[in-house]
Protein backbone atom coordinates (compact mmCIF):
# COMPACT_ATOMS: atom_id res chain seq x y z
CA UNK A 1 0.00 0.00 0.00
CA UNK A 2 0.68 3.89 -0.35
CA UNK A 3 2.18 6.01 2.71
CA UNK A 4 -0.10 9.29 2.52
CA UNK A 5 2.20 10.34 5.74
CA UNK A 6 5.86 11.63 6.55
CA UNK A 7 6.53 10.02 10.02
CA UNK A 8 6.28 12.09 13.37
CA UNK A 9 7.89 12.15 17.09
CA UNK A 10 4.91 10.48 17.99
CA UNK A 11 2.60 8.37 16.42
CA UNK A 12 -1.22 7.02 17.34
CA UNK A 13 -2.69 4.09 16.45
CA UNK A 14 -6.07 4.64 14.59
CA UNK A 15 -7.88 1.41 14.73
CA UNK A 16 -10.61 0.80 16.91
CA UNK A 17 -9.93 4.04 19.12
CA UNK A 18 -13.21 6.02 17.28
CA UNK A 19 -13.89 8.97 19.88
CA UNK A 20 -10.99 7.91 22.38
CA UNK A 21 -8.42 8.07 19.55
CA UNK A 22 -10.08 11.16 18.19
CA UNK A 23 -9.67 12.92 21.62
CA UNK A 24 -6.24 11.32 22.14
CA UNK A 25 -4.91 13.30 18.49
CA UNK A 26 -7.06 16.55 19.35
CA UNK A 27 -5.06 16.78 22.88
CA UNK A 28 -1.18 16.09 21.49
CA UNK A 29 -2.51 18.67 18.72
CA UNK A 30 -3.63 20.62 21.03
CA UNK A 31 -0.74 20.47 23.42
CA UNK A 32 1.06 22.01 20.51
CA UNK A 33 3.23 18.38 19.06
CA UNK A 34 3.86 16.92 15.73
CA UNK A 35 2.01 13.55 15.78
CA UNK A 36 0.63 11.38 13.27
CA UNK A 37 -2.70 8.68 13.20
CA UNK A 38 -1.46 5.38 12.09
CA UNK A 39 -3.38 2.38 10.81
CA UNK A 40 -2.15 -1.22 12.20
CA UNK A 41 -1.71 -2.02 8.70
CA UNK A 42 1.20 0.09 8.06
CA UNK A 43 2.63 -1.13 11.22
CA UNK A 44 2.33 -4.42 10.10
CA UNK A 45 3.52 -3.44 6.55
CA UNK A 46 6.82 -1.90 7.90
CA UNK A 47 5.86 1.57 8.11
CA UNK A 48 6.81 4.46 10.85
CA UNK A 49 7.97 1.75 13.09
CA UNK A 50 11.76 1.01 12.36
CA UNK A 51 14.88 1.75 15.14
CA UNK A 52 13.61 3.98 17.81
CA UNK A 53 15.73 7.78 17.53
CA UNK A 54 16.98 10.72 15.98
CA UNK A 55 13.81 12.87 15.42
CA UNK A 56 13.89 13.76 11.52
CA UNK A 57 10.05 14.64 11.31
CA UNK A 58 10.34 15.04 7.88
CA UNK A 59 11.41 11.97 7.05
CA UNK A 60 9.02 9.37 5.31
CA UNK A 61 8.01 5.51 6.10
CA UNK A 62 10.27 4.61 3.89
CA UNK A 63 13.39 5.36 6.30
CA UNK A 64 12.11 2.61 8.83
CA UNK A 65 10.34 4.92 10.71
CA UNK A 66 12.95 7.68 11.70
CA UNK A 67 12.00 9.85 14.02
CA UNK A 68 9.49 8.20 16.02
CA UNK A 69 10.12 8.52 19.62
CA UNK A 70 6.69 7.17 20.82
CA UNK A 71 3.71 4.94 20.41
CA UNK A 72 0.37 6.34 22.05
CA UNK A 73 -2.36 3.88 21.63
CA UNK A 74 -5.83 5.40 22.97
CA UNK A 75 -8.74 3.56 24.57
CA UNK A 76 -11.25 1.34 22.90
CA UNK A 77 -11.53 -2.45 22.38
CA UNK A 78 -8.15 -4.02 22.85
CA UNK A 79 -8.99 -7.06 20.72
CA UNK A 80 -9.88 -5.09 17.70
CA UNK A 81 -6.50 -3.27 18.32
CA UNK A 82 -4.74 -6.48 18.42
CA UNK A 83 -6.12 -8.08 15.41
CA UNK A 84 -5.95 -4.61 13.11
CA UNK A 85 -2.36 -4.92 14.00
CA UNK A 86 -2.33 -8.74 12.91
CA UNK A 87 0.71 -11.09 14.08
CA UNK A 88 3.45 -9.38 12.03
CA UNK A 89 2.00 -5.61 13.22
CA UNK A 90 2.10 -7.07 16.94
CA UNK A 91 5.45 -8.12 16.83
CA UNK A 92 7.17 -5.18 14.69
CA UNK A 93 5.26 -3.01 18.38
CA UNK A 94 7.09 -5.15 20.24
CA UNK A 95 10.66 -5.25 18.83
CA UNK A 96 10.60 -1.51 18.13
CA UNK A 97 9.90 -1.15 22.03
CA UNK A 98 12.61 -3.52 23.00
CA UNK A 99 15.04 -1.59 20.88
CA UNK A 100 14.57 1.47 22.90
CA UNK A 101 10.88 2.46 21.60
CA UNK A 102 8.42 4.08 24.13
CA UNK A 103 4.75 3.03 24.51
CA UNK A 104 1.69 4.78 26.35
CA UNK A 105 -1.94 3.38 26.62
CA UNK A 106 -5.15 4.72 28.15
CA UNK A 107 -7.78 2.39 28.98
CA UNK A 108 -7.92 -0.18 26.01
CA UNK A 109 -4.65 0.75 24.90
CA UNK A 110 -3.17 -0.01 28.31
CA UNK A 111 -5.34 -3.64 27.67
CA UNK A 112 -3.31 -4.48 24.45
CA UNK A 113 -0.03 -4.09 26.11
CA UNK A 114 -0.65 -6.57 29.03
CA UNK A 115 0.07 -10.29 29.31
CA UNK A 116 -2.72 -12.43 27.52
CA UNK A 117 -3.36 -16.18 27.57
CA UNK A 118 -3.45 -15.90 24.16
CA UNK A 119 -0.93 -14.05 22.62
CA UNK A 120 -3.08 -12.99 19.40
CA UNK A 121 -5.08 -10.58 21.77
CA UNK A 122 -2.41 -8.40 22.98
CA UNK A 123 1.37 -7.59 22.64
CA UNK A 124 2.21 -9.08 25.98
CA UNK A 125 5.10 -5.98 26.87
CA UNK A 126 3.34 -5.34 30.55
CA UNK A 127 4.16 -8.90 32.94
CA UNK A 128 0.49 -7.67 34.66
CA UNK A 129 -2.67 -9.42 32.88
CA UNK A 130 -6.36 -7.79 32.93
CA UNK A 131 -8.68 -8.66 35.82
CA UNK A 132 -11.60 -11.11 34.91
CA UNK A 133 -14.63 -9.68 33.66
CA UNK A 134 -16.96 -10.64 37.37
CA UNK A 135 -14.50 -9.08 39.30
CA UNK A 136 -14.88 -5.44 37.37
CA UNK A 137 -17.80 -3.90 39.02
CA UNK A 138 -16.09 -0.37 38.43
CA UNK A 139 -15.88 -0.75 34.69
CA UNK A 140 -19.01 0.76 35.02
CA UNK A 141 -17.56 3.88 36.72
CA UNK A 142 -16.83 7.16 34.96
CA UNK A 143 -15.96 10.70 35.66
CA UNK A 144 -13.00 11.99 38.08
CA UNK A 145 -11.33 9.90 40.87
CA UNK A 146 -8.92 11.53 43.46
CA UNK A 147 -5.54 9.30 43.17
CA UNK A 148 -2.58 8.38 45.15
CA UNK A 149 0.03 8.96 43.64
CA UNK A 150 3.51 7.17 43.94
CA UNK A 151 5.91 10.26 44.17
CA UNK A 152 10.41 9.75 42.83
CA UNK A 153 9.91 7.84 40.29
CA UNK A 154 10.45 9.69 36.19
CA UNK A 155 6.70 9.38 35.03
CA UNK A 156 4.97 10.11 38.43
CA UNK A 157 2.25 12.89 38.43
CA UNK A 158 3.70 16.23 39.88
CA UNK A 159 1.68 19.26 41.22
CA UNK A 160 0.64 21.98 38.39
CA UNK A 161 2.43 24.96 38.88
CA UNK A 162 -1.50 26.61 39.37
CA UNK A 163 -3.57 26.04 42.31
CA UNK A 164 -5.68 22.65 41.97
CA UNK A 165 -8.96 23.55 39.98
CA UNK A 166 -11.81 21.67 39.26
CA UNK A 167 -12.48 19.51 35.84
CA UNK A 168 -15.57 21.32 33.89
CA UNK A 169 -16.18 17.67 33.39
CA UNK A 170 -18.69 17.77 36.94
CA UNK A 171 -20.43 20.92 35.41
CA UNK A 172 -23.87 20.45 34.23
CA UNK A 173 -25.50 21.89 30.92
CA UNK A 174 -25.71 25.28 32.76
CA UNK A 175 -22.42 25.82 33.96
CA UNK A 176 -23.27 24.87 37.97
CA UNK A 177 -20.77 23.01 39.64
CA UNK A 178 -22.37 19.53 40.79
CA UNK A 179 -22.13 19.04 44.65
CA UNK A 180 -19.77 16.66 45.87
CA UNK A 181 -20.63 13.08 46.20
CA UNK A 182 -20.30 11.12 49.82
CA UNK A 183 -17.04 10.28 48.85
CA UNK A 184 -15.45 13.27 48.49
CA UNK A 185 -16.84 14.22 51.24
CA UNK A 186 -15.38 11.83 53.26
CA UNK A 187 -12.32 12.10 51.94
CA UNK A 188 -12.47 15.66 52.81
CA UNK A 189 -13.33 15.23 55.99
CA UNK A 190 -10.12 13.10 56.50
CA UNK A 191 -7.64 15.51 55.49
CA UNK A 192 -9.27 18.35 57.30
CA UNK A 193 -8.53 16.09 60.52
CA UNK A 194 -4.87 14.91 59.61
CA UNK A 195 -4.22 18.86 58.64
CA UNK A 196 -2.38 17.43 55.72
CA UNK A 197 -4.72 18.69 53.09
CA UNK A 198 -2.15 21.40 51.54
CA UNK A 199 0.51 18.96 51.56
CA UNK A 200 -0.89 15.89 50.00
CA UNK A 201 -1.00 16.24 45.81
CA UNK A 202 -4.28 14.19 45.06
CA UNK A 203 -4.75 14.95 41.31
CA UNK A 204 -8.40 14.93 40.04
CA UNK A 205 -7.96 11.77 37.15
CA UNK A 206 -10.60 11.15 34.73
CA UNK A 207 -11.34 7.13 33.98
CA UNK A 208 -14.91 6.34 31.61
CA UNK A 209 -15.93 3.00 31.98
CA UNK A 210 -11.72 1.38 32.74
CA UNK A 211 -10.72 -2.07 32.68
CA UNK A 212 -8.80 -3.51 35.74
CA UNK A 213 -5.36 -4.40 35.77
CA UNK A 214 -4.78 -7.73 38.00
CA UNK A 215 -1.38 -7.08 39.73
CA UNK A 216 1.42 -9.30 40.72
CA UNK A 217 4.08 -9.43 42.92
CA UNK A 218 6.76 -8.14 40.21
CA UNK A 219 9.29 -5.80 40.78
CA UNK A 220 9.56 -4.77 36.88
CA UNK A 221 6.63 -3.21 37.72
CA UNK A 222 5.69 0.33 39.04
CA UNK A 223 2.23 1.22 40.14
CA UNK A 224 2.40 5.67 39.57
CA UNK A 225 -1.18 6.51 40.37
CA UNK A 226 -4.18 4.23 42.04
CA UNK A 227 -7.44 4.58 42.99
CA UNK A 228 -8.48 6.90 45.84
CA UNK A 229 -12.34 8.69 46.28
CA UNK A 230 -14.53 9.51 43.47
CA UNK A 231 -14.48 13.28 42.62
CA UNK A 232 -17.58 15.51 42.36
CA UNK A 233 -18.64 13.75 38.83
CA UNK A 234 -18.36 10.46 39.23
CA UNK A 235 -21.08 7.81 38.19
CA UNK A 236 -21.93 4.31 38.86
CA UNK A 237 -23.78 3.07 35.50
CA UNK A 238 -26.12 5.87 35.23
CA UNK A 239 -26.34 7.05 37.96
CA UNK A 240 -24.67 9.91 39.95
CA UNK A 241 -23.10 8.77 42.99
CA UNK A 242 -22.73 13.14 44.45
CA UNK A 243 -27.02 13.10 43.95
CA UNK A 244 -27.23 10.42 46.56
CA UNK A 245 -27.18 10.83 50.47
CA UNK A 246 -24.65 9.02 52.12
CA UNK A 247 -27.13 7.12 54.56
CA UNK A 248 -27.87 5.05 51.07
CA UNK A 249 -24.55 3.33 50.22
CA UNK A 250 -24.68 1.65 53.91
CA UNK A 251 -28.51 0.96 53.43
CA UNK A 252 -27.90 -0.74 49.99
CA UNK A 253 -25.05 -2.72 51.60
CA UNK A 254 -27.27 -4.20 54.36
CA UNK A 255 -30.25 -4.74 52.71
CA UNK A 256 -28.95 -5.99 49.36
CA UNK A 257 -25.38 -6.91 49.77
CA UNK A 258 -24.28 -4.12 47.26
CA UNK A 259 -21.08 -1.96 47.55
CA UNK A 260 -21.78 0.84 45.36
CA UNK A 261 -20.13 4.01 47.34
CA UNK A 262 -16.78 2.92 45.03
CA UNK A 263 -15.08 2.20 48.42
CA UNK A 264 -14.32 -0.94 46.22
CA UNK A 265 -11.74 1.32 44.08
CA UNK A 266 -9.23 2.23 47.13
CA UNK A 267 -5.74 1.08 46.26
CA UNK A 268 -6.00 -0.54 42.97
CA UNK A 269 -3.79 1.09 40.79
CA UNK A 270 -4.94 3.19 37.90
CA UNK A 271 -1.56 3.69 36.11
CA UNK A 272 1.21 1.89 35.77
CA UNK A 273 5.31 1.63 34.25
CA UNK A 274 7.89 -0.70 33.29
CA UNK A 275 10.65 -1.49 30.63
CA UNK A 276 10.33 -3.91 28.06
CA UNK A 277 13.81 -4.30 27.00
CA UNK A 278 15.45 -1.09 26.30
CA UNK A 279 12.37 0.26 25.80
CA UNK A 280 9.39 1.59 28.34
CA UNK A 281 5.87 1.60 28.75
CA UNK A 282 3.39 3.68 30.81
CA UNK A 283 0.13 1.89 30.83
CA UNK A 284 -3.15 4.23 32.32
CA UNK A 285 -6.47 3.42 32.68
CA UNK A 286 -7.23 7.04 33.55
CA UNK A 287 -7.57 8.92 30.03
CA UNK A 288 -5.23 11.40 30.62
CA UNK A 289 -6.19 13.39 27.36
CA UNK A 290 -9.89 13.80 28.49
CA UNK A 291 -10.69 17.78 27.36
CA UNK A 292 -10.47 20.56 30.48
CA UNK A 293 -9.23 18.25 32.90
CA UNK A 294 -6.27 20.15 34.13
CA UNK A 295 -4.30 17.74 36.48
CA UNK A 296 -5.00 14.92 34.01
CA UNK A 297 -3.67 17.12 31.18
CA UNK A 298 -0.70 18.62 33.07
CA UNK A 299 0.64 15.02 33.72
CA UNK A 300 -0.14 14.03 29.91
CA UNK A 301 2.57 17.22 28.87
CA UNK A 302 4.96 15.94 31.95
CA UNK A 303 4.83 12.08 30.05
CA UNK A 304 4.92 13.78 26.69
CA UNK A 305 8.12 15.70 27.33
CA UNK A 306 9.69 12.40 29.62
CA UNK A 307 8.69 10.05 26.10
CA UNK A 308 9.63 12.12 23.73
CA UNK A 309 12.40 14.96 24.55
CA UNK A 310 10.10 17.25 22.92
CA UNK A 311 8.59 20.42 24.90
CA UNK A 312 4.67 21.06 24.80
CA UNK A 313 3.12 24.43 24.11
CA UNK A 314 1.13 24.34 27.00
CA UNK A 315 -0.16 21.85 29.62
CA UNK A 316 -4.27 22.37 29.48
CA UNK A 317 -6.19 20.69 26.62
CA UNK A 318 -9.14 23.25 25.98
CA UNK A 319 -13.20 22.42 25.93
CA UNK A 320 -13.89 20.00 23.35
CA UNK A 321 -17.32 21.40 22.62
CA UNK A 322 -18.77 18.95 20.67
CA UNK A 323 -22.49 20.56 21.37
CA UNK A 324 -21.30 23.41 19.23
CA UNK A 325 -19.35 22.03 16.16
CA UNK A 326 -17.86 23.96 13.62
CA UNK A 327 -17.39 23.18 9.99
CA UNK A 328 -14.68 23.95 7.76
CA UNK A 329 -15.32 21.96 4.29
CA UNK A 330 -15.91 23.75 1.33
CA UNK A 331 -19.68 25.28 0.33
CA UNK A 332 -21.29 22.80 -1.19
CA UNK A 333 -19.35 20.16 -0.99
CA UNK A 334 -20.11 18.28 2.05
CA UNK A 335 -23.92 17.91 2.29
CA UNK A 336 -24.60 13.89 3.15
CA UNK A 337 -21.60 14.78 6.09
CA UNK A 338 -23.25 17.53 7.56
CA UNK A 339 -26.72 16.30 6.86
CA UNK A 340 -25.66 13.13 9.15
CA UNK A 341 -23.98 15.51 11.83
CA UNK A 342 -27.75 17.18 12.14
CA UNK A 343 -29.39 14.25 11.97
CA UNK A 344 -27.09 12.71 14.89
CA UNK A 345 -27.69 15.85 16.83
CA UNK A 346 -31.38 15.49 16.26
CA UNK A 347 -31.23 11.96 17.30
CA UNK A 348 -29.57 12.51 20.75
CA UNK A 349 -31.73 15.48 21.48
CA UNK A 350 -34.48 12.90 21.10
CA UNK A 351 -33.06 10.70 23.54
CA UNK A 352 -32.79 13.07 25.85
CA UNK A 353 -35.86 14.37 25.62
CA UNK A 354 -37.46 11.00 26.47
CA UNK A 355 -34.98 10.56 29.51
CA UNK A 356 -32.84 7.67 27.71
CA UNK A 357 -29.61 9.84 27.31
CA UNK A 358 -28.80 12.78 29.62
CA UNK A 359 -26.02 15.65 29.15
CA UNK A 360 -22.78 14.25 30.46
CA UNK A 361 -20.06 16.95 29.48
CA UNK A 362 -19.52 19.24 26.80
CA UNK A 363 -18.53 16.11 24.47
CA UNK A 364 -20.25 13.36 26.30
CA UNK A 365 -23.69 12.02 26.50
CA UNK A 366 -24.45 9.45 29.25
CA UNK A 367 -26.80 6.86 28.48
CA UNK A 368 -29.47 4.47 30.64
CA UNK A 369 -27.72 1.17 30.87
CA UNK A 370 -28.92 -1.60 27.81
CA UNK A 371 -28.89 1.54 25.52
CA UNK A 372 -26.29 1.77 22.46
CA UNK A 373 -24.68 5.15 23.91
CA UNK A 374 -21.36 4.33 23.15
CA UNK A 375 -22.04 3.49 19.25
CA UNK A 376 -23.72 7.00 19.37
CA UNK A 377 -20.54 8.94 21.28
CA UNK A 378 -18.22 7.59 18.78
CA UNK A 379 -20.36 8.64 15.59
CA UNK A 380 -21.57 11.87 16.73
CA UNK A 381 -17.75 12.91 17.49
CA UNK A 382 -16.39 11.33 14.33
CA UNK A 383 -19.13 13.69 12.50
CA UNK A 384 -18.18 16.42 14.16
CA UNK A 385 -14.14 15.75 14.10
CA UNK A 386 -14.58 15.51 10.36
CA UNK A 387 -16.37 18.32 9.72
CA UNK A 388 -14.13 20.35 11.31
CA UNK A 389 -11.04 19.40 9.41
CA UNK A 390 -10.63 21.27 5.93
CA UNK A 391 -10.87 18.53 3.63
CA UNK A 392 -7.29 17.11 1.52
CA UNK A 393 -7.17 16.40 -1.69
CA UNK A 394 -7.51 12.42 -1.21
CA UNK A 395 -10.22 13.15 1.45
CA UNK A 396 -12.39 14.95 -0.94
CA UNK A 397 -11.64 12.29 -3.82
CA UNK A 398 -12.30 9.63 -1.32
CA UNK A 399 -15.38 11.91 -0.43
CA UNK A 400 -16.85 11.55 -3.98
CA UNK A 401 -16.12 8.27 -4.42
CA UNK A 402 -18.32 7.50 -1.07
CA UNK A 403 -20.87 10.17 -0.38
CA UNK A 404 -23.72 8.44 -2.34
CA UNK A 405 -23.48 5.49 -0.38
CA UNK A 406 -22.84 7.11 2.63
CA UNK A 407 -25.93 9.53 1.87
CA UNK A 408 -27.82 6.63 1.65
CA UNK A 409 -26.73 4.74 4.75
CA UNK A 410 -27.32 8.06 6.87
CA UNK A 411 -31.03 8.31 5.82
CA UNK A 412 -31.61 5.33 6.74
CA UNK A 413 -30.34 5.18 9.96
CA UNK A 414 -31.71 8.69 11.16
CA UNK A 415 -34.77 7.14 10.57
CA UNK A 416 -34.34 3.61 12.29
CA UNK A 417 -32.41 4.89 14.64
CA UNK A 418 -35.32 7.20 15.71
CA UNK A 419 -38.02 4.51 15.51
CA UNK A 420 -35.74 2.28 17.72
CA UNK A 421 -35.64 4.74 20.63
CA UNK A 422 -38.89 5.77 20.64
CA UNK A 423 -39.73 1.63 20.53
CA UNK A 424 -37.54 1.53 23.16
CA UNK A 425 -39.31 4.60 25.82
CA UNK A 426 -42.24 2.70 25.15
CA UNK A 427 -41.04 -0.60 26.08
CA UNK A 428 -39.91 1.02 29.59
CA UNK A 429 -43.38 2.17 30.18
CA UNK A 430 -45.72 -0.21 29.37
CA UNK A 431 -43.17 -3.10 31.00
CA UNK A 432 -44.25 -2.73 34.61
CA UNK A 433 -48.23 -3.84 33.13
CA UNK A 434 -47.68 -4.83 29.59
CA UNK A 435 -43.98 -6.46 29.41
CA UNK A 436 -44.84 -8.63 26.44
CA UNK A 437 -45.89 -5.51 24.40
CA UNK A 438 -43.01 -4.84 22.33
CA UNK A 439 -41.45 -7.87 20.95
CA UNK A 440 -37.91 -8.05 22.87
CA UNK A 441 -36.75 -9.95 20.16
CA UNK A 442 -37.67 -8.14 17.47
CA UNK A 443 -36.39 -4.88 18.72
CA UNK A 444 -32.71 -6.99 19.76
CA UNK A 445 -32.56 -7.47 15.93
CA UNK A 446 -33.52 -3.73 15.22
CA UNK A 447 -30.60 -2.91 17.14
CA UNK A 448 -27.95 -5.31 15.95
CA UNK A 449 -28.98 -3.89 12.48
CA UNK A 450 -28.62 -0.40 13.55
CA UNK A 451 -26.12 -0.48 15.63
CA UNK A 452 -24.32 -3.98 15.65
CA UNK A 453 -22.98 -5.86 19.00
CA UNK A 454 -22.79 -3.93 21.84
CA UNK A 455 -19.38 -4.77 22.27
CA UNK A 456 -18.19 -5.36 18.55
CA UNK A 457 -19.86 -2.72 16.74
CA UNK A 458 -20.94 -3.37 13.44
CA UNK A 459 -24.90 -2.66 11.80
CA UNK A 460 -25.36 0.45 9.65
CA UNK A 461 -23.77 3.17 12.07
CA UNK A 462 -20.31 0.93 12.22
CA UNK A 463 -20.46 1.08 8.48
CA UNK A 464 -21.45 5.37 8.56
CA UNK A 465 -18.34 5.45 11.19
CA UNK A 466 -15.94 3.80 8.70
CA UNK A 467 -16.06 6.09 6.07
CA UNK A 468 -16.26 9.18 8.51
CA UNK A 469 -12.98 8.14 10.24
CA UNK A 470 -11.73 7.72 6.93
CA UNK A 471 -12.21 11.52 6.33
CA UNK A 472 -10.38 11.88 9.23
CA UNK A 473 -7.35 9.99 8.64
CA UNK A 474 -7.30 11.66 5.60
CA UNK A 475 -7.48 15.10 6.51
CA UNK A 476 -5.21 14.64 9.76
CA UNK A 477 -2.36 17.08 8.70
CA UNK A 478 -5.61 20.05 9.03
CA UNK A 479 -5.87 21.78 12.37
CA UNK A 480 -9.52 21.41 13.57
CA UNK A 481 -11.22 24.59 13.32
CA UNK A 482 -12.27 24.93 16.67
CA UNK A 483 -8.34 24.61 18.12
CA UNK A 484 -7.28 27.28 14.99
Amino acid sequence: MRYMFAAQPICILWDASHIWGLMAWRAVRALGLPCRLVKGQEIAEGAYLGKPGGVSPNSGPQQSGAGVRLLLVPGGNARLKAAALGKNGREAVRQWVERGGNYLGFCGGSGLALTHPNPDHGLNICPWARAAYPERLYHLISGHVRAHVASGHEFSPRRPAEPDRQPVNGHNDTGATAPLCPGVRRAAARQAQSGAASEIFSPSLPVWWPGRFAPEKNNHVTVLASYGSPDADFWLADLPLQSLPSKVFSHWRDLYGLNLSADFLEGQPMAVTGAYGQGQYVLSYSHLETPHSPDANAWLAQLLRSMTGLEPTREDVPLWQLRHPCAAWPEGSGGPLLSALRHMRELLDLAVAHHLFFGRTHWLWGWRTGLPGAACNNLHAALCTAASLEPSASALAYWQQVSPRFAKLEGLFAAGAEDYFLACRLAETLSPTMPDAIDKRGLDHQRESLFGHPMNGGGILAELLEMTEELVYLSQTSMPCDLA
